[in-house]
């Protein structure tokens, strides 16, 4: 049986600054760097035999830290662009807020497109030859991937349970 594994990237500088990212580059901070080695020292024991990453430099050096934590060649670590974050728009740079509406932002990529490029992925990762696979990507790209893998899990919701936190391995299937 196959196992899926979620991680959203380490701490940036973004992130440190209380603002939306989206699609804008933003280096790991030291913080993001050591929670991706811890996450990479966790993930040992899961036997992972493949990793895919969104090309956004804080989720790939974030999956390379983890790589090489778990001696998985850097090299081959898959780069989608279906996991790259969510377009917040003009959004881009804003102060973060859990209860900001980014559907009220016009030019910010709609829900309909986000879990539609999700759903591509979803079929892609299980056409991948292996048991064990990460993916590493980013906050509002990974809940509507959990919830495209598991409906009953909301992409919306306030509950901290459903919050993916920085560089923690989550279990999807």
């Amino acid at each position: 049986m196959k196992h899926l594994y979620f991680v959203r990237h380490g701490h940036t500088e973004m992130n440190a600054a209380g603002r939306f990212s989206g699609q804008t580059e933003t280096p790991l901070t030291a913080q993001g760097k050591a929670q991706a080695l811890e996450a990479g020292n966790q993930a040992r024991q899961l036997h992972i035999d493949y990793i895919i990453s969104s090309p956004l430099s804080r989720a790939h050096d974030t999956a390379r830290i983890i790589a090489r934590a778990i001696d998985y060649p850097e090299d081959k670590i898959e780069l989608s662009d279906l996991l790259l974050e969510r377009h917040f728009g003009s959004a881009e740079g804003a102060a973060y807020s859990r209860e900001f509406d980014m559907e009220a932002v016009a030019d910010a990529e709609p829900l309909t497109s986000l879990q539609t490029r999700l759903e591509k992925f979803w079929r892609h990762v299980q056409s991948i030859p292996a048991e064990n696979i990460l993916v590493v990507s980013h906050g509002s790209t990974g809940r509507m991937f959990r919830h495209v893998a598991n409906p009953e899990i909301p992409f919306h919701s306030t509950a901290e349970r459903h919050h993916l936190p920085n560089a923690q391995i989550v279990r999807l299937v």
